[in-house]
């Protein structure tokens, strides 16, 4: 599934390209389930609206408009959201598709000049192919001729259409935690989340979402190795200094990973195919038996928290 910088990348890519755009149709193609809106809802609520703004809740995006409604969509594990301008759907190495865009709104910036299409997610052709196709889940056309499309192979992902104002009473959005890269969320709440989990060990705290929203394992295990706290440790056991260095290092990487596009992981790329460079920086995670890039050991990996856990065990104390 990806995480926080992952759907950061989506985020703002489609707040470039959408904003002040009107919806002219909305359906679901062969999964209900994947839009699971009343149609009179959708005729009343969504056909006609103007999209105001695109927003992110750790991993869940949030398309507003001026119905005072809201498409909440969750990504799950094999969703894709790709814009096409003007019903354009070049094929992959087309002009449009052949300079490489290293940042997330370069190619964002680059469909407002001229070229055809941005979209990010699970990596298959339907990034770069032609739409709709077999994957494809939810059409919604805009009154200029554009479109989006969300792409769903495994069909566990959804797009739903809500009241603005019933958002953050989703049972989800009532127990995720603070987002971590806020400007108003300090080391000294950082700590006091993880301190109600005293007993659990560090690395699956990081991985609760209530605790802190959007951390998953890549960036746990990356940001434990910044901050030289063995994954393994109690909660109890971590001190105050160490948890206000853990959350210095987690914006780090996580800044660093949003500039990038995100991690090299297996299920995200951008429309061109462009996986994220984060990991290219990865100091630690899908680096075991490779040396420490700090002290020179050897890096472990372990099966931890459910996860596999990568870490040096000599300057991770």
């Amino acid at each position: 599934m990806p995480e926080l910088p992952e759907v950061e990348t989506v985020r703002r890519g489609l707040a470039e390209l959408l904003p002040g755009r009107i919806v002219k149709s909305a359906q679901a193609i062969d999964s209900p389930k994947s839009f699971p809106n009343a149609n009179e809802d959708v005729r009343q609520f969504l056909v006609g609206a103007k999209i105001l703004e695109v927003k992110r809740r750790a991993k869940v995006l949030l398309i507003e408009l001026d119905s005072k409604h809201s498409l909440v969509i969750h990504l799950k594990m094999t969703g894709q959201l790709v814009f096409v301008k003007e019903g354009h759907t070049p094929p992959l190495g087309s002009e449009v598709n052949s300079e490489p865009a290293l940042h997330p709104l370069k190619l964002a910036q680059d469909a407002r000049a001229g070229a055809q299409r941005f979209g990010a997610g699970h990596p298959n052709d339907s990034l770069v192919g032609e739409l709709p196709d077999k994957s494809t889940r939810v059409i919604i056309e805009f009154t200029d001729g554009s479109h989006l499309y969300f792409n769903d192979q495994r069909k566990f992902g959804w797009v739903k259409l809500m009241p603005t104002l019933e958002v953050p009473n989703i049972d989800f959005m009532k127990k995720v935690g603070p987002e971590p890269l806020e400007a108003d969320f300090t080391a000294e709440q950082f700590a006091e989340r993880f301190r109600r989990r005293a007993k659990t060990n560090i690395k699956a705290a990081f991985l609760d979402q209530t605790v802190v929203a959007g951390v998953g394992n890549i960036y746990a295990d990356e940001s434990l190795w910044g901050a030289k706290i063995d994954p393994r440790r109690l909660v109890g056991n971590v001190t105050e200094a160490e948890f206000h260095n853990l959350y210095h290092e987690l914006r780090i990487v996580m800044n660093l990973a949003i500039e990038k596009g995100g991690s090299t992981d297996k299920n995200y790329v951008n429309a061109e195919g462009k996986k994220g460079s984060y990991m290219d920086f990865a100091r630690v995670f899908r680096r075991e038996g490779r040396p420490c890039p700090r002290c020179g050991a050897t890096i472990l990996k372990i099966r931890h928290a459910g996860r596999g856990t990568h870490f040096c065990e000599n300057c991770q104390k």
